[in-house]
């Protein structure tokens, strides 16, 4: 009985080492709004349906979008880069429009993803100062940030123009002449 003992305890600790293995079945997509990973600087949407925030789920800084209607993840493509740190998201009403900080060369860079056309713009490219906390306006076309252009945090505001396309409720018509 002695001689058996120590091989059972041998095959069993062996068994249960394995057991708790994981064999890379880690989703892509996350699959809970909490998780054991750094989630932190959440920005919420006018309208209260999604959040951005950060997460470190995949082992780097990304930022992800969810829909609290739904309870899910929607997926942004062409959003996250390698080797970029990303911060302080921002939404518009709908979240049609998300601002936030990229830093892939060292420098952040404020960077406006579109949600509509998948499309994303370096709003501060050729920007030589030093920028943080950006925040978008609900119809998307104001970004107000701080910069350091003037050796001091000042605030600055971006204005994209009358041009573009609002983000506004679905009820909303809005009547060009008038």
């Amino acid at each position: 009985m002695f001689r058996q003992t120590p091989c059972f305890l041998w095959l069993l600790t062996i068994f249960l080492g394995l057991g708790g293995c994981s064999f890379g079945n880690t989703p892509l997509t996350p699959v809970s709004l909490n998780s054991r990973f750094h989630d932190e600087q959440p920005a919420l949407s006018g309208d209260g349906r999604w959040l951005a925030f950060i997460s470190n789920r995949h082992g780097t800084s990304e930022l992800l979008f969810y829909d609290l209607n739904q309870k899910q993840f929607v997926e942004l493509p062409k959003l996250n880069q390698k080797n970029a740190i990303y911060e302080s998201p921002s939404l518009s009403r709908t979240g049609r429009y998300l601002v936030y900080l990229s830093s892939p060369l060292g420098k952040p860079d404020i960077i406006l993803y579109d949600r509509a056309t998948q499309q994303s713009d370096i709003l501060t490219q050729g920007y030589r100062h030093w920028v943080r906390n950006p925040q978008i306006s609900p119809d998307g076309r104001y970004v107000v940030f701080e910069s350091a252009r003037r050796g001091q945090w000042d605030i600055e505001v971006l204005d994209r123009g009358p041009n573009i396309e609002f983000d506004l409720p679905q009820e909303v018509i809005v009547n060009p002449s008038g």
